[in-house]
């Protein structure tokens, strides 16, 4: 038997009511709106810039800035939000199958294929959609980092500021239309996010660093897994005859496809300079070596 710990962890992550009773709502839920979306992002990367062009006029050394403990305590809020996200995703999309199981039957539907293609007419209500609805929330203290960098480090990346609002974007679109594919992007993407800003707040407070990017290499898994599950998505439209929300999949297809472009960019060349830094510190030994 579970334990009563366990008993309360359920409730309050997939059976509460406020969990339960969830749905997406222009007029109850908190940035539901499409000109709160366009407006957040539109001043997200207004004061990102603004920012960027005020600390390069007021310092000219390019030395990081400090900022205490806050990095650090982004990191390990990121990490636990992640992690709950997760958590309360997975309990969710159980009960969720527990409780739509004998429909599922008649309709031949596994859980699996349910986790990639929503059956037409879904709506954006119930345990794994409040989730989504967390989840969209969380990509704004997300896109606090791009401030973290600039401050630190007075550095403005086209791409964090395009991946960042891009993940605004896609996850209100996933609720507006209740589209297909959300609950496995959620699950892949939280896990991935709690493993990596769990080894940011363990780098932030001194712990020895991987002697590889780890960073890195964790974002080409999750944008590995979203590929593969983007072409399980497109086989079940045409085998189950439609998938909620197929609309907004493919704009969000398009989107993903430009971040993947741009991050598999960056991958090649970090390591290209990774090679030409390890080429010329072994002819430097060798030219040693010979004198």
């Amino acid at each position: 038997m579970a334990s009563p710990s366990l008993h309360r962890l359920r409730y309050y992550l997939s059976e509460h009511p406020s969990i339960v009773g969830f749905r997406w709502s222009h007029t109850q839920s908190w940035g539901s709106t499409w000109s709160f979306l366009f407006t957040s992002i539109s001043l997200y990367v207004s004061a990102a810039v603004i920012l960027h062009a005020f600390l390069l006029l007021l310092f000219r050394h390019r030395r990081p800035l400090p900022l205490g403990p806050i990095p650090a305590a982004h990191s390990l809020s990121m990490a636990l939000l992640s992690a709950t996200i997760f958590a309360g995703t997975v309990l969710s999309t159980a009960a969720e199958i527990r409780d739509t199981r004998w429909w599922w039957g008649r309709s031949r539907t596994t859980p699996f294929q349910w986790l990639l293609c929503f059956p037409l007419g879904t709506r954006p209500s119930g345990r794994v959609f409040f989730w989504s609805y967390i989840y969209y929330l969380s990509r704004f203290l997300h896109a606090f980092r791009t401030f973290i960098t600039i401050i630190r480090y007075r550095k403005l990346s086209f791409f964090k500021i395009f991946n960042h609002s891009i993940l605004i974007f896609m996850s209100f679109l996933w609720l507006e239309f209740s589209q297909s594919f959300q609950v496995l992007a959620i699950l892949l993407t939280t896990l991935l996010y709690s493993v990596v800003y769990g080894y940011r707040f363990w780098t932030a407070i001194g712990l020895p660093s991987a002697c590889f990017p780890f960073v890195v290499n964790c974002q080409m898994v999750l944008l590995s897994c979203n590929l593969v599950c983007h072409i399980g998505v497109l086989l079940m439209h045409f085998i189950k005859g439609g998938c909620n929300g197929i609309g907004a999949w493919v704009f969000n297809s398009v989107l993903n496809g430009a971040i993947l472009l741009l991050f598999l960019n960056f991958y090649v060349k970090m390591y290209l300079r990774r090679t030409k830094v390890a080429v010329d510190s072994v002819k430097e030994k060798v030219c040693q070596n010979d004198t």
